[in-house]
């Protein structure tokens, strides 16, 4: 068989996959990390300190501090990125994700001030 009806039947699957199974593909083992609790999300983070009341928006600028702290201590490298569905409108987002004891987690915590009320002594202490 040719290649450009090899690629032509891969386009053809592709389009016909379910849109949750396109995005576990394209994140890969990543996804499999994430599911292992080997890897992170900032959210996940937030809602084992009790902080599942924050709104979006505050979660959001949170993972923002969270990328912003690990680029000044990684000399300005992101994190490995994860697709996700957005927990309230069920989209599909691309989210970093950390090693669940990345000092960065724990300084943006100190650094924002809606997840301050979180930081206890020892969670200063890591970052």
């Amino acid at each position: 068989m040719n290649i450009a009806r090899r690629i032509a039947r891969i386009h053809t699957a592709a389009r016909t996959m379910a849109k949750a199974l396109r995005y576990r593909c394209l994140s890969g083992l990543i996804a499999v990390a994430v599911e292992q609790g080997t890897l992170i999300r900032t959210g996940d983070l937030l809602d084992r300190l009790g902080a599942d009341d924050l709104k979006d928006g505050q979660r959001s600028w949170y993972g923002r501090h969270a990328a912003k702290a690990y680029r000044a201590t990684h000399l300005g490298a992101d994190t490995v990125r994860v697709w996700a569905q957005h927990r309230t409108t069920d989209k599909w987002i691309h989210v970093f994700v950390y090693q669940p004891t990345d000092p960065a987690l724990y300084a943006a915590l100190t650094t924002y001030k809606a997840t301050r009320h979180l930081v206890q002594a020892d969670y200063a202490e890591v970052a």
